[in-house]
C-alpha cells in the first residue's frame, strides 16, 4: 500500500503539475479515486503510466495528465449536469462525477458499458448515469458540459446545440497525427468561443463525423 501511495504521489507531482493542473479540488481527487480500481487487473502494473492503458474494443484510458487536465478545464460546478461520450472503464465519469451534480455517460460497446458500469458501483458513485448509446455525433438533452473522450475529425454541430448559456464542452478535433484539443464556450445565445488548449492524438470515436472530401 505504501509503494502504491508512492507511486500515485509521483504521478501527481512529476506528470499532471508540471501540465498545469493547479486546481485542488482535481488534485484532491486523484487520492479519492483510485485509478487502479479501474483498469483491467492485467494492467495494473502500468496504472501510474504516462501513457494510454488498452481496455480491448479499440478503446484506451487517457493519460493521468489528460484526464486531470480535462476535469480543470471544465470549471465544473457543484450543480452542473455533464454529458461524457464514451465511458470506457467509467474513471473519467468517476472524477466528474465528485465535482458536478450528475453525469450521463454515452457508450457504443455493451462489453465497456458493462465494464463501467461495475466499477462505479465498486466506488458507491450513484450520480452517473450510464448509458448504451451512439453519441459520436450528438446527444438528446442540454448540458453544463460535454466531454468527448474520442477524437472527431470535425466537431458535429449537435454538441453547441446541446450547451446550455455558460456551458463548455472539450473536445479533441482533427484527423492524423496532430489533433488539437478545445474548449468551446457557449458565451450567448448561439455565440460560441473556441480556444485551443494544446496537441495531441487520439484515437477517434467509432461512427463520427466525416469532413466533405474533394472527389476527382
Amino acid at each position: 500500500m505504501k509503494n502504491l501511495e508512492q507511486a500515485r504521489f509521483n504521478m501527481v507531482e512529476q506528470q499532471i503539475r508540471p501540465w498545469n493542473v493547479l486546481d485542488m479540488r482535481v488534485l484532491d481527487l486523484l487520492s479519492k479515486v483510485k485509478r487502479e480500481q479501474f483498469v483491467p487487473p492485467a494492467m495494473r502494473e502500468m496504472v501510474f503510466m504516462d501513457m494510454e492503458i488498452p481496455l480491448g474494443y479499440g478503446a484506451s484510458m487517457w493519460q493521468p495528465k489528460l484526464e486531470a487536465r480535462v476535469a480543470q478545464a471544465l470549471q465544473l460546478g457543484r450543480g452542473d449536469r455533464v454529458l461524457e461520450v464514451g465511458s470506457g472503464s467509467g474513471y473519467l465519469a468517476a472524477l466528474l462525477s465528485h465535482l458536478a451534480a450528475h453525469v450521463t455517460s454515452v457508450e457504443i460497446v455493451p462489453e465497456l458499458n458493462a465494464f463501467a458500469e461495475k466499477n462505479l458501483a465498486v466506488q458507491h458513485i450513484d450520480n452517473v448515469t450510464l448509458v448504451i448509446g451512439d453519441a459520436a455525433q450528438g446527444w438528446h438533452g442540454s448540458y453544463d458540459a460535454i466531454v468527448l473522450t474520442g477524437s472527431v475529425p470535425v466537431l458535429p454541430e449537435a454538441f453547441q446545440d446541446s450547451l446550455l448559456p455558460g456551458g463548455r464542452m472539450f473536445a479533441i478535433v482533427g484527423d492524423g497525427q496532430v489533433m488539437q484539443a478545445k474548449l468551446t464556450t457557449h458565451v450567448a445565445s448561439g455565440i460560441f468561443e473556441s480556444s485551443t488548449l494544446f496537441e495531441t492524438s487520439i484515437a477517434p470515436l467509432q461512427n463520427v463525423l466525416q469532413p466533405k472530401r474533394f472527389v476527382f
